[in-house]
């Protein structure tokens, strides 16, 4: 491999982690808030707001529902007010985020769904506050599943990274495109392959293990 050719491995490599990175924070952040708000305002919640909670469900499930790569291209001219621009890292981490932001909030909203209800109302009994229910019942009861949703995220980002470089967002797909598929040269496409299958691997890897670390029920 030739040191030009390395050095835009790195610098694909390098967008895809920027991609990657700042997308999952904000999807994990906003889908969890978004998935303790559907909890908490659904009927029996902890505080039951019954058409709110329809509104914001069916707005979750409409983003969830659409392809992302036509999801990437509708939100166009809502990515250029952002960043400025519709082609780069930046530029695709507009998409990326609200892409899996719906995805999150669904993995998030089963796994406090999931929370025994017994130790809510025990809470209750104990005279709890319901926001500290969320902070110190909800949450911690759920953590093992958030992180294994945190985990499945960042694998579904990876893979749509990778789908970005399409419409020239750079990252790993970028390269693969121009050069694995429009320039026949199939041993980049092979060797980008190789890099995202060990990149997810090791992904998985330590998402299993911190999903065991804060499992206290093991």
């Amino acid at each position: 491999m030739s040191p030009t050719m390395f050095d835009r491995y790195l610098r694909a490599f390098s967008e895809t982690l920027t991609m990657v990175s700042i997308s999952v924070a904000i999807s994990i952040f906003v889908g969890l808030v978004l998935a303790v708000t559907l909890v908490a305002t659904a009927p029996g919640g902890l505080y039951p707001r019954p058409r709110f909670n329809k509104a914001v469900s069916v707005v979750v499930n409409v983003f969830r529902a659409i392809p992302f790569i036509i999801l990437l291209v509708a939100l166009l001219p809502f990515t250029r007010l952002i960043v400025g621009t519709t082609l780069g890292t930046w530029a695709a981490i507009v998409p990326l985020s609200i892409h899996l932001i719906a995805f999150y909030t669904r993995i998030a909203q089963v796994s406090l769904n999931e929370v025994d209800h017994g130790l809510i109302e025990a809470a209750h009994a104990m005279g709890f506050r319901r926001w500290h229910i969320v902070r110190h019942v909800m949450l911690p009861e759920a953590l093992p599943g958030i992180v294994g949703g945190m985990t499945v995220c960042v694998i579904a980002m990876i893979n749509s990274s990778a789908m970005a470089g399409a419409v020239g967002a750079g990252g790993l797909g970028d390269l693969a495109i121009r050069y694995g598929y429009e320039r026949y040269e199939t041993e980049v496409l092979f060797q980008i392959i190789v890099i995202l299958v060990a990149l997810v691997t090791t992904v998985q890897f330590g998402g299993e293990w911190l999903s065991r670390r804060v499992d206290h029920r093991r």
